[in-house]
């Protein structure tokens, strides 16, 4: 049976908010990444739904203006964070830093930057919250983002 790389992580030993490389594909010329965006702290926090829902739809949109390659955002079934996954790869510096540029961003944005909220676009559309995206981003902000999961960089 194949091992789910996230469930071998140990999650009582990681310090988020923090970047990791949690899997990593080529085959022939294509190589595929997967990053581990960790916002909260595992089983201590959690994003409520609202909040996680509308930072998706700002990172999803946002984060393609910083790194070339964007495959896809997904949020986490836990609620503390995001997978990234794209072609080729990038240090975990550099997708911190991207990060870091676009939760700025969240902080300040207007409902009218939070793109894909009508039925049409979005399977959800009525759990938004703008307002708690924005806490949750300062607070990652206030706390900053590590390139490690076990050491503060």
């Amino acid at each position: 049976m194949a091992q789910v790389e996230s469930f071998l992580l140990d999650h009582t030993k990681v310090i988020a908010p923090y970047v990791r490389v949690a899997g990593k594909e080529k085959q022939e010329n294509v190589k595929i990444t997967k990053y581990d965006l960790r916002l909260v702290q595992p089983n201590l926090e959690e994003i409520p739904t609202g909040a996680l829902h509308t930072l998706e739809h700002l990172i999803a949109v946002k984060l393609r203006g910083e790194l070339e390659g964007i495959i896809d955002i997904s949020p986490m079934g836990c609620r503390t964070g995001f997978y990234l996954i794209l072609w080729g790869e990038y240090d975990t510096e550099t997708i911190r830093d991207g990060l870091v540029k676009v939760l700025k961003y969240v902080v300040t944005a207007k409902e009218a930057d939070v793109t894909a909220v009508s039925a049409k676009e979005c399977g959800n559309y009525r759990d938004h919250s703008l307002f708690g995206a924005q806490e949750y981003a300062e607070q990652i902000l206030e706390k900053g983002i590590s390139s490690d999961p076990f050491v503060r960089k």
